[in-house]
């Protein structure tokens, strides 16, 4: 008698232990759709603030603008690719530029004293001299 006493009481635990867990699972549930329930409203309130038919035809809108705008660019870039990939116009601008700045140095040059000048020729005239690669290669082998 003890024994069927001891093995209903096991029963009855594990019943108990069952139930138990079903009532939690119950609670979690009920509160998982308090939670849905909630984002639900919440996106509905979205929804009426933002207006997604009217969102869907701006983005649209807005699209073809930004396709327009990024094929407009693309056909300029290319126009002024091509008006100023000519090779006469970099020879032009490399020897106006040259011309200026040789004039700027003119005019730097006359106003240095005398010592100065001189020092700049020499070291005008020592890298004028290491230009060489083959004097260049000498002083790597050397350092090396």
């Amino acid at each position: 008698m003890s024994r069927k006493a001891v093995n209903r009481l096991y029963e009855n635990k594990a019943q108990l232990n069952s139930i138990s867990m079903h009532l939690g699972e119950s609670v979690a549930i009920a509160r998982t759709v308090g939670h849905l329930s909630k984002s639900a409203e919440v996106m509905k309130l979205v929804n009426n603030l933002m207006k997604a038919p009217q969102m869907a035809a701006t983005m649209q809108e807005f699209s073809k603008e930004m396709i327009k705008a990024g094929v407009i660019e693309e056909m300029v870039n290319d126009a002024l690719d091509s008006a100023l990939d000519s090779e006469d116009i970099e020879e032009e601008t490399e020897e106006e530029v040259d011309k200026v700045l040789s004039e700027i140095a003119g005019e730097t040059a006359a106003e240095l004293p005398e010592a100065v000048r001189k020092e700049r020729v020499r070291e005008e005239a020592i890298v004028e001299g290491a230009d060489d690669e083959e004097e260049l290669e000498e002083i790597r082998a050397r350092l090396a």
